[in-house]
């Protein structure tokens, strides 16, 4: 073994339970652990990242990661921390987000070396769509009372007098399902470990009882805490707008700013769980932070690190460019270098005006691109006025009154950029 993967997982804050035994289980030898995955969406997003960085550590202390992809767990819906049942999702539509799936993953976990603890990648509906509801009842649910799985708190809460919706059979049985995944891996792949969400912890130990009950062995489990951020808001599931790892759902622009606009707080813990840097590394970095944290050398450091795992080393250094735009330290070329949705991000919420291409053809007057055809400013003679004062510039460059915009100007052929001073920014739109 590389390292004691229990260690490692508790200095960088990633441990909210674990079974007794467990770390002295996997210092025995090459050990198998799992984590599920429903495939809800064709993307993963970054509140999946804490399970991924989990089997990531695994593999890397010499144990093998297996990531199961829920096709007929995700079929049903888990309700653990839900106050409403799952909308359910098609079977080819799960199959393509699985595919979807296994391509991200591949940038954490390695499947194709030749060692033993290469990473394996399965899909419970493989072994569940066979089963039928009476084999099921018959060979499953008979070893776990009703009794047991009332006391899970996943259920208790959805059962509770305060929850107005209740519990559909259906979702009740999630706990089953999910304990025979755990069963059927233990006796194919002779995986002994669950990781997952503290939520899991129900859903987990459920695993375990089966295991023992009708495998005659012995199942462990480790959870991690849901990630929260220190305004108390839920890392990574917000209703309105997830952090996507596929760049078509989230642009590695947004991606970076996302972490490089992190709380001092909560970079000082993100840095653990979200990158690889050793523990020396990062209490250096903790150390210089703190000295001068209006540097944010922290958060800099967290977003240059998880952008280039999730993305790439050049989609990183294009985020860093795009975000040096609104700081006024770029140039004209840097602005003809971003591709338009990440222009778009950069520049979401400037102020737009649009013009017709028969305008910029014809060549377009300082004034009219400031105030006749725009009425970025109130009128012709503050336009005249800020021009004279030296403070316009289109596209990063400084300007005179008789500077004419041409199509030579436009930005993804269809946009211009104007800056009155460092404050204010404007965006011309030709159609």
């Amino acid at each position: 073994m590389n390292k004691n993967f229990v260690d490692e997982l508790s200095w960088r804050g990633m441990i909210h339970d674990v079974m007794p035994g467990t770390e002295e289980h996997l210092l025995e030898g090459l050990r198998s652990a799992y984590v599920g995955i429903d495939p809800t969406a064709d993307s993963l997003h970054i509140g999946h990242l804490v399970g991924v960085m989990m089997l990531k550590h695994f593999q890397q202390a010499g144990h093998r990661p297996v990531a199961l992809v829920g096709g007929a767990t995700g079929m049903i819906g888990d309700p653990s921390g839900k106050s409403n049942e799952r909308n359910l999702l098609t079977e080819a539509t799960l199959l393509q987000n699985q595919n979807a799936l296994k391509n991200q993953l591949s940038k954490f976990l390695d499947f194709e070396s030749d060692e033993d603890n290469a990473a394996v990648m399965v899909n419970n509906y493989d072994w569940m769509k066979d089963f039928s509801f009476l084999d099921f009842i018959r060979d499953v649910g008979k070893h776990i009372t009703v009794n047991y799985m009332m006391s899970k708190d996943s259920v208790k809460k959805r059962l509770s007098t305060d929850s107005s919706e209740g519990m559909s059979f259906t979702e009740f049985t999630y706990q089953l399902v999910q304990g025979y995944d755990f069963l059927h891996l233990y006796r194919e792949l002779d995986c002994t470990l669950q990781m997952g969400g503290s939520d899991q912890w129900g859903n987990i130990t459920t695993g375990t009882e089966l295991i023992r009950r009708i495998g005659d062995g012995k199942g462990y489990a480790l959870t991690c805490p849901l990630i929260t951020k220190a305004d108390g808001t839920k890392f990574g599931k917000t209703e309105a707008g997830n952090i996507w790892l596929d760049p078509s759902r989230t642009s590695p622009y947004r991606f970076y700013q996302y972490w490089l606009n992190t709380s001092d707080e909560d970079a000082e813990r993100f840095i653990k769980i979200f990158t690889f840097l050793s523990k020396e590394v990062i209490e250096e970095l903790v150390a210089k932070h703190k000295e001068a944290p209006h540097q944010r050398e922290l958060q800099r450091k967290l977003a240059e690190e998880i952008t280039i795992m999730v993305h790439s080393h050049e989609e990183y250094e294009n985020a860093v460019k795009a975000s040096e735009v609104l700081f006024g330290k770029s140039t004209a070329d840097d602005l003809k270098k971003l591709n338009e949705a990440t222009f778009l991000d950069v520049f979401e919420g400037v102020p737009q005006a649009r013009v017709t291409r028969e305008d910029v053809e014809a060549g377009l007057d300082m004034i009219a691109a400031l105030s006749a055809k725009t009425e970025f400013l109130s009128s012709n003679g503050e336009a005249r006025r800020a021009l004279k004062e030296n403070s316009i510039s289109v596209n990063k460059e400084k300007v005179k009154e008789d500077y004419i915009i041409t199509t030579e100007d436009l930005l993804n052929n269809k946009y211009v950029i104007i800056n009155k001073g460092k404050r204010n920014t404007y965006i011309i739109r030709v159609e």
